[in-house]
């Protein structure tokens, strides 16, 4: 598995250990490779999901909102909480990460949803980050 496919593992699963539990983005990562996980290819993975959980932190309001208005009869709220997390995580490769085509971004995501998430989770997430994608202007 590549670094960049477990980092945006382990970025899904800070941001769910966020989402949670409450704590915030430092929290977070310090606890989650502290204490919960020990990369196999330190710097590169670590970097990469930090990246992201970070970038999420920092435009939360602005990813959520995205989020709220290319989701379709979904409130973010009642989302389940890896679909949202995978979005969120998807959004910040998507705005932040333009060396990353948006086809890898958008089937990374559905990986990751289809592996973590229930049975429906990957067509959701894949129909909610085309939307979004487009909105954003991703070519």
């Amino acid at each position: 598995m590549g670094s960049r496919r477990k980092g945006r593992e382990a970025a899904l699963r800070i941001l769910y250990f966020m989402d949670v539990s409450g704590v915030s983005g430092t929290q977070a990562i310090k606890s989650y490779w502290g204490h919960l996980a020990a990369p196999d290819e330190a710097s590169d993975q670590v970097e990469f999901a930090n990246a992201i959980v970070r970038g999420y932190v920092e435009h939360r309001e602005e990813i959520d909102g995205l989020i709220r208005a290319c989701s379709h009869h979904w409130r973010l709220e009642r989302m389940p909480i890896v679909d949202r997390n995978v979005i969120r995580a998807a959004i910040v490769e998507l705005r932040d990460m333009p060396d990353i085509p948006k086809r890898v971004t958008l089937n990374e995501a559905v990986e990751l949803a289809k592996r973590f998430g229930s049975e429906g989770s990957g067509a959701f997430v894949n129909g909610v980050l085309d939307r979004i994608a487009t909105e954003l202007g991703k070519p």
